[in-house]
Order: structure tokens, then sequence, then C-alpha cells
């Protein structure tokens, strides 16, 4: 039974990302980072302790590279042709959308730049060209199986206005909870050229 009021019937995986015409090359510029990025999950989520500000992710990672699995074309990481094949695996599971690890640990962004020219270059048009279509024959395929789905689930009552809590902003939870006196700002502060109201104007004459 869905626990939304739809159904999301997309595929989404994660995978490495690093191309280039030689291999080698791919893999020098990216299999580090995805390493890092798989250590670095391991480290937040499973066995690491951790002190904000002061625990250097890098260097345990450095200590523990040589202990750590290698990743290569099966990763995302080598040759177009090797990452057309990596991604020609998922199509044929029945993925649907594929994400790409790039920016992981030191790669350089000028090296992330060039995979991503040469791979909508010479991969993705492959990937593309029967997008549309197959997106609408797999819509189609589903379709009798997510009405029969929605059709078992029971919708709860729709709340009220007054059941609907207001959701205060956090920068006003924080000045009208904080105890001592607030210094005074301005009414809008500028950021990247964007003006951003500090006040409600509609409550001024309240």
């Amino acid at each position: 039974v869905p626990i939304g009021h739809t159904v999301n019937a997309n595929i989404a995986m994660v995978t490495g990302f690093s191309v280039h015409p030689d291999a080698q090359v791919a893999k020098d510029r990216g299999m580090d980072g995805f390493r890092f990025f798989g250590y670095a999950l391991g480290h937040h989520y499973i066995f690491g302790e951790h002190k904000p500000g002061r625990t250097d992710i890098w260097k345990n990672f450095e200590q523990a590279r040589a202990a750590l699995p290698e990743e290569g074309e099966a990763r995302g990481i080598g040759t177009p042709d090797q990452l057309r094949n990596h991604l020609r695996g998922f199509q044929e599971a029945g993925v649907d959308q594929v994400a790409f690890i790039q920016q992981g640990g030191k790669n350089k962004h000028e090296h992330i730049c060039e995979a991503l020219e040469l791979f909508a270059r010479e991969v993705k048009p492959e990937f593309s060209e029967f997008e549309a279509e197959r997106e609408k024959k797999k819509n189609e395929e589903l379709a009798p199986f997510i009405e029969k789905a929605l059709a078992r689930k029971k919708f709860m009552k729709a709340l009220t206005d007054e059941e609907i809590p207001d959701v205060i902003a956090l920068g006003r939870q924080i000045t009208d909870e904080g105890s001592g006196a607030v210094q005074e700002e301005p009414e809008q502060r500028s950021g990247s050229g964007i003006s951003i109201v500090r006040n409600d104007p509609t409550r001024a004459a309240e």
C-alpha cells in the first residue's frame, strides 16, 4: 500500500563517475574521490566517532586507504565505452535514473567538467534517444498495478485549518524565544544581490 497519495515508480542508483579516453587517467582522477565518499559514509553512519570541527576524515581515510577496495570500470570509472557498458547494466535492470558521485574527496573541478563534457558528447546520446519511448512504455505497463495499489489505500480524513499547526520561521523562533536583548538589525539584508526581508510587512501594523 503506498505511503503517500501517489506512486513514484522510478528507481535511482548511485555510482562513481570519472570518464576519460585513457582508462588509467580516469582511474587516477576519480578513484580516490569515490573511495573517500564510501569511507565517509561509513564514518558517519556505521563505525565512526566524530568531533565536529576537529575530526579529520580525509586524514583517517588516507591511513585506511591501503585496506579499501579499488573502484574500476564496474563503478562508472573508465573510458566512455566502459561507462556505457556500466550504464547499460543499470538500464537492463530497469533503473530509471543514475546519480554520479563526482566531487568526492579532492577531485579537481576541471577534471569533473572534462568528464561531464565527454559523457555528454560520447555516452549520453545513446541513452537519451529512446528515453521518452521507454518511459511511456513503462508507465503504460505499470498503470494498472498502480491503480490497484492506490485502491487498497485508506486515505486519512482531510484536516481542518484548526488541526494544522502554524510553522514559524526559524529566525523568528530564535528571536521570539531567546532571552536577553536582541540586537537591532536592518529591515532587509542583501545576499548575492537578493534583498532578504527581515520582518513581515503585513504584520507591521500589529
